[in-house]
């Protein structure tokens, strides 16, 4: 079996997501994320450039991947040796660097300035002077595939000085994302037949026409053996080739799965789902439900008659099991549904049912019934469990609500400045204890973060003999929708929940109130963790 070469470029390309900005500290985390999953480069950054990729290297994360600094090729008028942006790359003190250069012919004149002579010379002084530094020496070739497509025999000298002034790996780059699968497919083979060996290709992608994955397997199938991309698809403009969804592409499908080998063990795959999530919390982004392989609806079926062969065969309309991407099947709820969706969804939560169970009708009209009042548990599936189990009599009796109360005060701060503060008091009972709880929403910088915030403060602030069950959880995603409009309009919410394992969860509220609303699904989020994490008292 060949080696294909993993190089991420998260905390670089990534980096130039549009709304992306990593702290030094969030980039140490995702470097030791990406090292977990068993890709072969990291690439930190272009050293210099801002203060927070100087101290990244500066701090040096210890990884079993080789840590690579970005920059690019010398300036023309000087010598690789006196130039202090290709000096700042070398200082950062990496295994590897990874350089970048012009390989089009309109983009050497216009934007650069330069003649195409001056611009391979700099390209193999570059090169050279890193490898004389004991560098193992990337040369990422920019607008290459549109460059080749306007002066081929311009673009090859370029890579043909990388290649002999030792470059280890010539990167191709569409860096334009324009070029389709089937153009960079002959394009490569084009490269190789011209005497670039295939063993020392890359490949990197952007996903302005859909195809960066696509693109990227055309590489591969043509020859190129190092794939460059970025966890969860980040990158300029429309993105860069997705690790998430090439990984374990590489590893699960064929004819790449028997033909060639990564560094991802099966430990590393199951981790995915988990290390695609902790991305986007630390991102502060919702995840994609629909992101293949990793998505919390990527093995989510909602059709009755796919669930009635799900439950017999997973086989039947699942590529993968989800448990092998470290991803879980979801049979979800909604006025769709019938008794072969709601027997896999309970088995799915471990309650054995036969059909023809009285319950299972119940059940399912009171799904449709508040369906028709505006919830939906298509994605809500752990109220729809409460639902449930409640119908079942499989429904413990944590504790008790007595009641609740929000307010909203305007006052001026030490500033003199006009703010709101949200405070919310909850009552709730525990077998005969009843226990009272404020909570303020003001944050560390004394901004209110608005009296829902301030309710699921006061709600999770003391629980009594449940609170070690709850201290872990956290509210990752919060959506309202109207679902009918003018005065009689009904407010639904949403909640996404996740607990320190990494387990998530969604619950939902209705109600013309949007207090209420969300109070009800705040409540259903923590009885649906007691369920999990704790013992009635």
């Amino acid at each position: 079996m060949e080696r294909l070469t993993l190089f991420d470029t998260t905390l670089r390309d990534g980096q130039q997501t549009q709304g992306v900005q990593f702290s030094t500290p969030e980039k140490m985390q995702i470097a030791a994320l990406l090292d977990s999953l068993g890709v072969d480069y990291i690439e930190g950054g272009w050293p210099g450039a801002n203060p927070t990729d100087s101290a990244f290297f500066e701090a040096r994360p210890q990884t079993r991947a080789t840590l690579t600094a970005f920059g690019m090729t010398k300036r023309a008028g000087r010598s690789a040796e006196n130039d202090d942006v290709l000096a700042g790359v070398l200082n950062a003190g990496t295994p590897a660097v990874c350089l970048v250069g012009k390989t089009h012919d309109f983009h050497v004149e216009r934007a650069l300035g330069i003649t195409l002579e001056e611009n391979v010379e700099n390209i193999r002084a570059s090169v050279a002077h890193a490898v004389a530094e004991g560098r193992e020496a990337l040369f990422d070739a920019e607008h290459f595939f549109d460059g080749w497509k306007a002066n081929r025999s311009y673009a090859l000298d370029c890579l043909r000085s990388a290649r002999d002034a030792g470059a280890r790996w010539i990167v191709l780059c569409d860096t334009n994302g324009g070029t389709l699968p089937v153009e960079i497919g002959e394009i490569v083979r084009a490269v190789i037949a011209e005497g670039i060996p295939g063993d020392r290709l890359g490949i990197h992608t952007h996903d302005d026409t859909g195809n960066a994955v696509g693109g990227t397997l055309a590489a591969v199938d043509a020859g190129a053996r190092q794939i460059q991309g970025t966890l969860n698809g980040l990158g300029e403009r429309c993105g860069n080739a997705n690790l998430t969804t090439l990984i374990p592409t590489l590893l699960l499908k064929e004819p790449y799965a028997s033909s060639y080998e990564i560094g991802v063990t099966p430990e590393g795959l199951r981790g995915l789902t988990k290390a695609s999530r902790t991305l986007d919390d630390i991102l502060n982004r919702v995840p994609l439900r629909s992101a293949p392989y990793v998505g919390a609806s990527a093995f989510a079926h909602k059709a009755g008659l796919h669930a009635s062969a799900i439950a017999k065969d997973p086989s039947t309309y699942e590529h993968i099991s989800p448990d092998v991407v470290g991803n879980v099947r979801i049979v979800p709820m909604s006025n769709q549904a019938g008794q072969s969706n709601l027997i896999a969804r309970l088995q799915g939560m471990g309650v054995p049912v036969e059909k023809g169970d009285p319950a299972l009708a119940a059940i399912l009209e009171t799904v449709k019934a508040r369906e028709e009042q505006g919830y939906s548990y298509d994605t809500a599936q752990a109220s729809f469990e409460l639902i449930a189990r409640e119908a079942l009599g499989q429904l413990p009796r944590f504790f008790e609500v007595k009641r609740y109360r929000v307010t909203i005060e305007r006052r001026k701060n030490k500033y003199n400045q006009t703010v709101s503060l949200s405070e919310a008091v909850v009552v709730t009972k525990i077998g005969d204890r009843k226990m009272l709880s404020v909570s303020e929403s003001m944050d560390e910088t004394g901004s209110d973060r608005g009296p829902v915030n301030a309710l699921s403060k006061a709600l999770a602030k003391d629980l009594g003999p449940y609170q070690a069950a709850i201290d872990d959880m956290r509210l990752v995603d919060f959506k309202v929708r109207i679902t009918q409009g003018g005065t009689e309009a009904v407010t639904r919410v949403v909640i996404d929940s996740e607990d320190g394992t990494g387990r998530r969860w969604s619950t939902v509220g209705v109600s013309p109130n949007l207090v209420d609303a969300s109070f009800e699904a705040l409540l259903d989020a923590i009885n649906w963790k007691l369920l999990r994490d704790a013992t009635p008292v």
